[in-house]
Parts: structure tokens; C-alpha cells; sequence
């Protein structure tokens, strides 16, 4: 696996366009930014505007409540952190039958809101892995941060199955040796 040449735009490499498990449009990060295998970290940066899913539907006050990033969309950002993570470290491919699951989140922290604008600067670790044949367990470690301050912290896991079409993605199986 070579590394891509960072910073990498996200538009400009079509190959992982296609092999992602969403539309494009909820990606949320246009670029990777940094990508270090032995870490076992990527760096993501994410855009922000008022046309954001869930944000863009806010009845939003000045005083009262604010525009901001809403929190679903920070939860389903870690998702899709975690696929980057999965084709750009583990090597993990979508069109190979490779597809993941959030299992667990055991602790996020919202630490401010985030108002549309600066984009948040999205930082994945895996802390631990667990890998089989047919199954990896990936616990990560997120960080989000906006405007040089902490926005947003998690701990959480996700489960990576191959599917061959004879098997359901069943999350809480027994590891495969």
C-alpha cells in the first residue's frame, strides 16, 4: 500500500469516491491531511456550513439556541473518519466486501459549539485492533477541533466485517481467528 501524496482532496481521487458507503455529500471532510500508518492516525479536514444536514434544519435563535454544527452530524463524521481510516490504514476496501459498523460509543464530549464557518480540523486514532479474517474490532480516538479549541472528544468502537453474501453482518459475533 503507497501512501497518497497529502494534502489529498477528496474529489480528486475518484477511486475512494467510489468505494465509499455514502454519497459523497455526507462525507464531510474534503481533504486528508495527514496519514501516519505506524500512529495508526489520519487527519481530516472538515468544512462547515449552514447548509450542513440537521444543522440546516435548526430553528435557530441568536440568543436562545444559536446556529451550530449539530452533534448527529459530529457522530456520523466519526463514521465516516473511520471508513477513511479503514481504506487508508488498514486497507480495507468497500468493493472487496469490507464494511463498518459503530458498535460502541463509551464516552464523547461535546466542548463547545460550533458555529458555520472555520472548519474543524477531525483527528482518528485507532487505540487498539483486533483483526481476523472475516472481522477487525478497532477501538478509536477522536478529536475535533474548531478554531484551535477542542469542539469535540470521543472514544468509541467499530467493528469491520467482510461480507461474502453468504454471511449477515452480524456485529456481536465471536472473533474469527
Amino acid at each position: 500500500m503507497t501512501d497518497p501524496v497529502l494534502p489529498l482532496l477528496f474529489r480528486d481521487d475518484p477511486e475512494f469516491l467510489a468505494d465509499l458507503p455514502y454519497d459523497p455529500e455526507v462525507l464531510f471532510f474534503d481533504e486528508l491531511q495527514e496519514l501516519d500508518r505506524d500512529r495508526s492516525l489520519i487527519r481530516c479536514r472538515m468544512p462547515t456550513s449552514d447548509l450542513m444536514p440537521i444543522t440546516r434544519s435548526q430553528r435557530a435563535h441568536p440568543v436562545h439556541h444559536p446556529r451550530h454544527v449539530a452533534g448527529a452530524v459530529m457522530v456520523h463524521a466519526t463514521g465516516m473518519l473511520g471508513f477513511v481510516h479503514a481504506y487508508h490504514v488498514l486497507g480495507l476496501r468497500h468493493r472487496d466486501g469490507w464494511i463498518g459498523y459503530g458498535t460502541h460509543i463509551h464516552r464523547v464530549v461535546f466542548r463547545k459549539l460550533v458555529q458555520p464557518g472555520a472548519p474543524i480540523d477531525a483527528t482518528c486514532q485507532a487505540t487498539r485492533t483486533r483483526a481476523g479474517k472475516h472481522r477487525y474490532f478497532v477501538r478509536y480516538r477522536f478529536e475535533f477541533r474548531h478554531e484551535g479549541a477542542v469542539c469535540y472528544e470521543g472514544d468509541q468502537t467499530a467493528v469491520w466485517l467482510l461480507l461474502d453474501g453468504t454471511t449477515s453482518p452480524t456485529i456481536g459475533a465471536a472473533e474469527d481467528g
